[in-house]
């Protein structure tokens, strides 16, 4: 498949917005990434035209255009009807700003549908085929080949009107090259599947981009031309209102939207359905509903183009049969089927044990919690993408981590009442349970005036210490401010221990500041006793001495 939408990895923001529109879970999440599996899309467009960070984009064909410009072969543009809607204006403005961007002619695609329609009528008057579902829309008819192939040979095998148009232009003109341009992602794959058809694709979007770049406007004026009935194709039944002669055999009736396409699927599956023409179309209002249709609104987009079209058929020469067959085979999109087991094992692992714990919220992008399981082992997604899985594993760690802390925590919301509070917090406060207080102003178990003091000034108190009279015990609280949540958050820690041993150790100081002041106090009487004693003794050892000095000289 051609490779039509690209991801801008640089936008994706996890938001999942895809997944929840894409009607086939064709997406994965990697890397907290979205990844477009080609294999498996359908180029419904859907992603692209929700994603709300513009992180899909459509593969351009502008460089491809200009090439064929340059290669001097007459270049065609194939119109479709939804022009009328998207622009505002006629098919003869439209020719004339595409002339001046190069292009040789420009017609519109409703020539094709002419053709088409024209076939229908055929297949259901000469084949009468049991059910009939039109080949107009190439996403409708990808999800019959990848999802319903049993029911591909209800698919009418024509040309789409597309197909049908360019293959028109280049008999009339045969060194042609033709571009069609639309409000259709899909085309683009369709016209690279089938070679040598259509040359080139086109989105309004990337005609507007062009016209823009090269200061080219688009006149606002319509023809009246009551040969050109098909110009109604694009619409919710247009093709249905195309079709002059129906068969009364058939029930016709119209299906837009993948959903009701899916569901009318599955009712021919079942067998439900019989001698049936159907319209069906991927987008809701078919294709002024499409992904790259300015959005107006489909019932004024529905009033421009059905005031445009005419009353009678275009004037074409209709191709046999043989000519618009075209051949639709089944594409194997090779996604595997998990076993029941295999679906347990990874809904346990998402926190799903009891069939109750299946939410089938669709957060996630998938319908049910058994689907998201299926895509996880597919490796489309991982058990992170559950959002209830994640609140529930968050708020148990953060229930984990308050409940265990042996600090206090007590939350009050900017009205001073206790939202919460911790096993920590009651058992400093002498409390049996968090009911007890929760939902209560906090002056019913502490001093409120650090708490105004913060929420007033929004500056936070760090390691205040304070002496809690009732609890008898001393507490160091920080108290910040939440902002973002107008909550204020108070960490107590129970410092009454600490407390104590500081005054004992400051008791025994000034015990031992006491006693070495007495030991000094006593050493000072001893010294000065013993500094009195050796006074006496040397003074006595002197008259001694004395006294036996002069005794000798006597002698």
């Amino acid at each position: 498949m051609t490779e039509c939408l690209k991801l801008n990895k640089s936008n994706c923001r996890n938001c999942y917005k895809c997944i929840r529109h894409c009607p086939v879970k064709s997406i994965r999440f990697s890397g907290n990434q979205a990844h477009i599996i080609s294999s498996e899309c359908i180029l419904c467009g859907h992603c692209y035209a929700v994603c709300p960070q513009n992180a899909k984009k459509i593969v351009s064909e502008v460089e491809k255009t200009k090439v064929l410009m340059y290669s001097g072969a007459p270049v065609y543009a194939s119109v479709a009807p939804s022009f009328a809607a998207n622009y505002n204006t006629g098919i003869k403005e439209i020719e004339k700003a595409l002339k001046k961007l190069g292009f040789a002619g420009a017609e519109e695609t409703a020539i094709g549908a002419t053709i088409v329609k024209r076939e229908y009528e055929r297949l259901v008057r000469e084949e009468k085929r049991d059910v009939i579902i039109t080949s107009c829309c190439h996403s409708v008819n990808l999800l019959i080949q990848k999802y319903f192939p049993a029911q591909l040979s209800c698919l009418a095998d024509v040309l789409s009107p597309m197909q049908a148009h360019c293959m028109d232009i280049k008999k009339r003109y045969p060194d042609a090259k033709t571009v069609f341009i639309g409000p259709c992602i899909a085309k683009k794959d369709e016209a690279e599947h089938y070679e040598g058809i259509v040359d080139a694709v086109l989105t309004f979007d990337e005609l507007s981009a062009w016209l823009k770049k090269e200061n080219i406007e688009i006149e606002h004026a319509f023809d009246n031309d009551d040969h050109s009935l098909a110009r109604i194709f694009p619409t919710s039944g247009g093709v249905l209102n195309t079709i002059l002669e129906k068969n009364p055999e058939y029930t016709y009736m119209v299906v837009d939207g993948l959903d009701s396409c899916m569901e009318a699927l599955q009712d021919i599956a079942s067998g439900n359905v019989s001698k049936c023409f159907i319209e069906m179309s991927a987008c809701h209002g078919s294709c002024i509903g499409g992904p790259v249709m300015e959005k107006r609104g489909v019932i004024e987009n529905y009033k421009a183009v059905e005031r445009y079209a005419g009353k009678e058929d275009f004037d074409v020469l209709q191709p046999s049969h043989q000519d618009l067959r075209k051949h639709f085979t089944f594409i194997d999109k090779k996604a595997a089927m998990p076993s029941e087991n295999e679906i347990l094992s990874i809904l346990r692992k998402m926190g799903k044990i009891k069939p109750e714990d299946e939410l089938n919220c669709g957060s996630c992008g998938y319908d049910t919690c058994r689907a998201k399981a299926a895509a996880i082992f597919n490796g489309k997604a991982d058990i992170s993408m559950c959002l209830p899985f994640l609140k529930d594993k968050a708020k148990s760690f953060s229930d984990s981590i308050v409940s265990s802390s042996p600090n206090g925590l007590i939350v009050l919301n900017d009205s001073l009442e206790v939202q919460q509070i911790n096993t920590a917090a009651l058992k400093m406060m002498n409390l049996k349970s968090a009911s007890d207080v929760v939902g209560e102003p906090v002056i019913r178990v502490l001093d409120p005036t650090v708490f105004i003091n913060v929420l007033n000034s929004h500056k936070d108190v760090r390691d205040h210490r304070v002496y809690l009279a009732e609890y008898k015990r001393f507490i160091e609280q920080t108290v910040v401010y939440d902002s973002e949540s107008s909550l204020v958050i108070c960490i107590m820690r129970d410092v009454t221990d600490e407390e104590a041993a500081k005054r004992k150790k400051d008791r025994i100081s000034e015990q031992t500041v006491e006693i070495a002041d007495k030991v000094v106090d006593k050493q000072m009487k001893i010294v000065q006793e013993i500094a009195s004693l050796l006074g006496e003794t040397a003074a006595e050892t002197k008259i001694a001495l004395t006294k036996l000095k002069e005794f000798i000289k006597d002698e």
